[in-house]
């Protein structure tokens, strides 16, 4: 299946076709070992740091790649198509810049952001806690003033890079009458005396990009607040806008993984005296899989279309995390259904495929939260 990117420029174009070779040269080649052994993504995101690809989101001021939403769309996918653990913690880190880049002061960015954009310092968005995952307003962590700063307490969970980023974007709420309007974010350095990583959580997939249980009670200086007090609601919307394109993007990528897999099975595997993919059957199953994926990419590149506006795109990034996520589960699951028994083992990626998908459905917002946003959006005009 081809895909026009007929809205990338020749810059754009260039940088993915570079970007593709080293994933398939560098990357892919590792993503069974890092299932396998579940170690951390570092040796990839030193390779997609010197790529460019760890700053391809954010403007040339600050040291990024300055490309378009839709080439940031389609990165996203190749690194994901290659290794989907890889593309997770890249994606978290994403969360974190972007939050500096749209909620922080002219000061903070400039510290933080071009190192960011190199890979030096990793980023993790931690606003997700035991009690307050889809609604951030049960938000349990304070942060109270303090002499000339902020003393955080309080836990998060399933933060992504939690335990070996360099730099934390940490939701707090700093006035707890106001409910969404008093939520602050705050950066907050690795090294913070009173911050604690658990161990890495055991998951179902995505094995080597890495989510963490968090403990705060330490002091940050006033400088840590991001941006205004009590706009922390409104930085963590608009990047979680952003990141549901990327986990689409992720998607998509692995998808086409799934579905270029499924080809190559169909078309060696002989029964019968003729290959597999002469079988009406499979050829049908081998259309609806390339149907539910080029209807994710276009929904998801509408998405990112409308992030290049500067408007709030909260629908289609809700569409098109919904759809891509639940359209690559069914593409993951036809390949292994063509894969039949082998598809069970772990001698095909089509197992792994399977595994690191599942958790698409549910982070960064689950399909039935962003069936909550869409419909919000239907019943308000």
């Amino acid at each position: 299946m081809t895909f026009i990117w007929h809205m990338l420029n020749d810059d754009e174009t260039l940088f993915c076709d570079v970007l593709e070779r080293i994933v398939a040269d560098k990357i892919a080649p590792l993503a069974t070992q890092t299932d396998e052994t579940s170690n951390f993504v570092h040796a990839q995101l030193k390779v997609l740091a010197e790529a460019g690809m760890m700053g391809a989101n954010l403007p040339e001021a600050f040291g990024g790649s300055n490309i378009s939403a839709p080439a940031l769309l389609r990165a996203v996918e190749i690194v994901a198509g290659g290794c989907g653990s890889t593309a997770s913690a890249l994606t978290a880190h994403f969360l974190a810049s972007d939050s500096i880049l749209i909620g922080a002061t002219e000061a903070q960015k400039a510290h933080w952001l071009p190192r960011m954009a190199t890979g030096e310092a990793l980023g993790a968005f931690a606003l997700t806690e035991p009690s307050a995952g889809s609604d951030p307003a049960d938000m349990k962590t304070r942060a109270t003033r303090e002499g000339d700063g902020w003393h955080l307490t309080g836990s998060k969970c399933f933060i992504s890079n939690g335990g070996v980023a360099d730099v934390l974007i940490v939701f707090a709420v700093t006035d707890p009458t106001a409910r969404h309007r008093g939520i602050s974010a705050f950066i907050l350095p690795k090294h913070t005396p009173g911050f604690t990583a658990g161990p890495a959580e055991k998951t179902m997939g995505l094995k080597g990009g890495h989510v963490f249980s968090l403990a705060l009670d330490c002091h940050l200086p006033a400088e840590a607040l991001l941006g205004e007090e009590g706009s922390g609601f409104r930085t963590a919307m608009k990047v979680l806008d952003n990141g549901r394109v990327e986990v689409a993007a992720q998607c998509i990528g692995m998808a086409q993984a799934a579905l270029d897999a499924a080809k190559a099975y169909a078309s060696d595997r002989v029964i019968g005296g003729e290959a597999l993919s002469a079988k009406q059957g499979i050829r049908w199953m081998l259309a609806d899989m390339a149907l539910d994926l080029y209807g994710a990419r276009l929904m998801a590149l509408e998405a990112a279309r409308q992030r290049d506006t500067g408007a709030r795109f909260s629908e289609a990034a809700a569409m098109a995390k919904l759809k891509a996520s639940e359209a690559a589960d069914r593409v993951a699951d036809a390949a292994l259904q063509i894969h039949g028994g082998y598809g069970y083992t772990r001698d095909f990626p089509i197992e792994r495929l399977t595994r690191d998908l599942r958790i698409m459905r549910i982070y960064e917002g689950s399909s039935e939260i962003q069936r909550n946003i869409i419909a919000g959006h239907l019943l308000a005009h």
